[in-house]
């Protein structure tokens, strides 16, 4: 069995529908146990105090706002490559969620900075970068309600998606490209010594790994509904032939 099988949406559906409740189920547990034992199990930081916590949720949902892009991005190329239209419909998937989780990054960002820097928003690279990409993502999302030819709509989104692409990369890595700007490196690195503490490291994991199978969870779930609302308006169009 190939890989190319699941483009095929019957197949799709039957293999999502078997494995989609049990990444519900470990992005519940991964969830819960990373946010209690982050929130409520982990010290106040030596200079940041109790604001370290918005870590649990700041940092997994700044991760899942770039690489869910990054999944759009390769669904995309699947689409305008190969034109199976499961990797159009997951591209489309994916972009709420991607969007929402750019908004967490940017508002709990924005509550993390205040006290930590002084101010609600400044115009550092990576920040501005960060909203440059949600306005991508809201541009995404309407490009798809706007064109009513699926094909056409997959076409030009993948075309953005490209576009996009450059932000996302730039959200990833503003810090080392330009050393201007009030936002910290990474907080995890293959660098010990630019590494969270490991206090606060293993629930930071535990967290993200939530925010992933929730993506995942998510996307499956949402990719469902498409291609029943594919089928649904194939129907329709074949009783107004009739």
């Amino acid at each position: 069995m190939s890989l190319w099988d699941y483009a095929n949406p019957r197949k799709f559906m039957e293999t999502s529908a078997k494995v989609l409740p049990l990444i519900w189920t470990l992005a519940g547990l991964c969830l819960t146990i990373g946010l209690i034992w982050g929130f409520f199990f982990t010290p106040d930081d030596y200079k940041q105090g109790s604001t370290v916590r918005i870590i649990y949720l700041h940092v997994p949902a700044a991760m899942m706002a770039i690489n869910a892009w990054v999944m759009m991005l390769v669904a995309s190329l699947i689409w305008l490559i190969r034109r199976h239209h499961v990797s159009a419909l997951a591209a489309r998937a994916a972009a709420p969620a991607g969007m929402v989780f750019t908004l967490i990054a940017l508002a709990t960002g924005a509550f993390w900075g205040q006290p930590m820097w002084g101010t609600w928003w400044e115009w550092d690279p990576r920040l501005t970068a960060f909203l440059i990409l949600f306005l991508f993502y809201i541009g995404y999302i309407a490009f798809w309600q706007a064109i009513e030819d699926p094909d056409t709509a997959a076409d030009l989104t993948g075309i953005l998606c490209l576009v996009g692409s450059v932000f996302a990369v730039l959200s990833r890595y503003a810090v080392n490209f330009w050393n201007q700007g009030l936002h910290q490196g990474a907080s995890l690195s293959l660098d010990k010594q630019e590494n969270v503490s490991d206090v606060f490291w293993y629930p930071l994991l535990v967290c993200i790994a939530g925010f992933v199978l929730l993506f995942f969870a998510l996307v499956l779930t949402r990719t469902r509904t498409e291609i029943r609302m594919r089928r649904i308006r194939a129907l329709e169009a074949r009783e107004r032939l009739v």
